[in-house]
């Protein structure tokens, strides 16, 4: 357990991080016309490691442990890699079969399966507040997805399972030992994704070829995002509790309603209430507390 729990940095970092995921999702279904799930989670990783090799050459602690590379759990690190991959790969499927609402809001039940995970890999004790504050997010979910049938269709299985394993790569983070860069740890699990990713591409149904400028900056831009929004969230679930961020992780679905709107012409106002007024719900009532308990005991 770290000495001073930055829940409020945390949090700043983990909206941050959502944001642009946001943005990476609208650039995989625009590109999901194209290019298969497949060979978009190779580009992704590939791309998404500038961003890992520039954090890690600015680290002050990577720099002050004399710009070390070994780590003791290294079998660790390569595993979470591997999980990211099936991951990505779970979602940018739905991306392609779904509506980029839909498809966001169900994945962004990654905040369950996060407070259900830490109970029994960190051993956190979460108490029924903020149990309460998640299970009434999730409700808000399945408000929000309930009048689509394509919500609860085999679709709906693809971003679920991306919820699942998202939520394993996030509690595995506070696993490591924490004098380890966040950008070491996330290097690592880079390289594991790499590899992964482009094996199931090639021997899956191979890479299409980039035909024009813009699907070439469109696939950078594309790693770039999930390359920093992934570094930003290593860090952030190393800062505090998963289960307290998991209730702010919510409020990336009114996001994914606006830009899905703006840019696939979606309209999906009526779904947005009631359901994402106990979504909010959920974020405020942890933020109270969180304030109430002046953040003096952090496993309540």
């Amino acid at each position: 357990m770290h000495n001073q729990d930055q829940t409020g940095l945390a949090i700043i970092l983990s909206l941050i991080a959502l944001t642009l995921f946001d943005g990476m999702g609208l650039i995989i279904k625009y590109l999901s016309n194209n290019y298969s799930a497949t060979e978009l989670t190779a580009w992704r990783n590939l791309f998404g490691l500038l961003p890992t090799l520039i954090a890690l050459w600015s680290s002050k602690t990577w720099r002050s442990s004399g710009k070390s590379l070994k780590i003791r759990q290294w079998k660790l690190a390569l595993l979470r890699g591997v999980i990211v991959t099936f991951a990505q790969l779970s979602f940018y499927i739905s991306l392609g079969l779904m509506a980029f609402a839909t498809a966001s809001t169900i994945s962004y039940s990654t905040a369950l399966f996060t407070t259900a995970f830490a109970i029994p890999i960190l051993g956190e004790r979460v108490g029924w507040v903020r149990w309460s504050a998640v299970l009434i997010g999730f409700l808000g979910v399945l408000m929000v997805i309930e009048p689509s049938a394509e919500g609860f269709s085999s679709n709906a299985f693809f971003p679920l399972a991306a919820a699942v394993f998202y939520a394993l790569v996030g509690v595995t983070a506070r696993l490591f030992d924490d004098d380890i860069s966040s950008a070491v740890i996330n290097l690592y699990s880079s390289f594991s994704s790499i590899v992964g990713a482009v094996l199931i591409a090639y021997f899956w149904n191979g890479f299409n070829t980039i035909t024009s400028a813009t699907d070439m900056l469109g696939i950078i831009l594309m790693g770039g995002l999930g390359g920093t929004a992934v570094l930003l969230l290593v860090m952030s679930y190393r800062m505090t509790e998963h289960s307290n961020l998991a209730p702010f992780s919510y409020f990336g679905i009114p996001l994914s309603f606006v830009l899905g709107w703006l840019f696939f012409n979606e309209v999906p106002w009526n779904t947005l209430f009631p359901g994402g007024l106990l979504i909010a719900a959920a974020g405020l009532l942890i933020i109270w507390r969180e304030r109430s308990q002046g953040k003096t005991n952090s496993y309540r």
